[in-house]
């Protein structure tokens, strides 16, 4: 069920089909140079709607010139019920005229029309967007810090003696492809479990509503082109305590890998795993010919930034999670 497109003079408004989808990338790299998208990215976000799903993409043209977007859908991360995410886009040109209110306004309109109560929407701290999302009701409720390090910097040697004491744990660091891959459904489970395990533990402004098992084993599995990427810190006794992620990178960064869940288990934590984890993978990064690594985290998540921080990764802009309730 859409919802009656903006009235708005000089501008013309339609749905957004799948064939727009190169020039809708096109578009959002022009609009946040700082932040780039590919087609790939937006093909595999498609990817993850479930059937039946509340969404809606509506472009807005001026003179035949994509010039904005606004966009509703369910949240990935915090799918919680009455909770719809939402994001406005537009160029520089169109920042002080009536589009991108007239876009927020639609967006919000088929949220409450599908029963939203939260509405949440992400920018970056320095995007004009963000003022015009706090001046409708927005607050914030979450910061993600988005760091880069430059692999070709990082000195090794700095951290033999915590590299020791995470091995004397015992624990031994296998990447998913040695633990025998997801081929069968058991191993999907048993690395699902520790994926669950690690993100309900994640400290942030809410609890992360992890996805089931289904819904994980369609999005992650497929996706997973390089089990080499994935490293497990493995127990004495064979268990899967710990884990961190390379995943393959985005075509306007390609020399970047993206550094994506690092985790232990609160029982095996004080060994140094999380440390030794993040280092076992950038050596793999840099013998795989990778200069960079990008990762992600929450604000409130004070040990794994100051595990960022020693290894030398330095902060971005902050990505803002603004929330409205309605």
């Amino acid at each position: 069920m859409e919802t009656p497109p903006p009235q708005l003079g000089g501008y013309r408004f339609r749905a957004a089909t799948p064939e727009d989808l190169p020039a809708l990338a096109a578009f959002l790299t022009q609009a946040h140079p700082d932040s780039p998208t590919d087609l790939g990215t937006l093909e595999r976000n498609d990817s993850f709607r479930r059937p039946g799903e509340p969404f809606q993409r509506t472009l807005a043209e001026r003179g035949g010139v994509l010039v904005g977007v606004g966009e509703t859908g369910v949240p990935r991360s915090h799918s919680y019920p009455g909770w719809l995410a939402l994001g406005v886009d537009v160029l520089p040109g169109e920042q002080g005229g009536p589009l991108p209110a007239a876009l927020l306004a639609h967006a919000e309109a088929f949220a409450r029309a599908h029963g939203a109560t939260t509405l949440l929407t992400t920018v970056k701290e320095n995007w004009p967007e963000k003022a015009l999302l706090e001046a409708s009701g927005y607050v914030e409720h979450d910061r993600m810090w988005n760091s880069v390090l430059d692999l070709r910097t990082l000195e090794f040697t700095r951290f033999a003696a915590q590299e020791a004491k995470a091995a004397a744990s015992g624990v031994q660091i296998r990447t998913l492809a040695q633990e025998g891959g997801l081929g069968t459904e058991a191993q999907q489970r048993r690395l699902y479990a520790l994926f669950h395990a690690l993100l309900s533990d994640v400290p942030s402004a809410a609890p992360i509503s992890v996805w089931p098992f289904e819904v994980w084993q369609e999005r992650y599995v497929p996706h997973l082109k390089h089990p080499e990427g994935v490293f497990l810190a493995v127990a004495p006794g064979g268990e899967w305590v710990g884990l961190t992620e390379l995943h393959t990178p985005r075509s306007a960064h390609p020399h970047m890998l993206q550094n994506g869940l690092t985790g232990v288990r609160q029982e095996w934590r004080g060994h140094g795993l999380g440390l030794a984890l993040k280092l076992t993978a950038a050596r793999a990064a840099l013998q795989r010919g990778f200069t960079h690594a990008r990762t992600n985290n929450h604000s409130r998540n004070r040990p794994m930034l100051g595990i960022n921080e020693a290894l030398g990764f330095v902060r971005e802009e902050a990505s803002v999670t603004l929330r409205r309730d309605v």
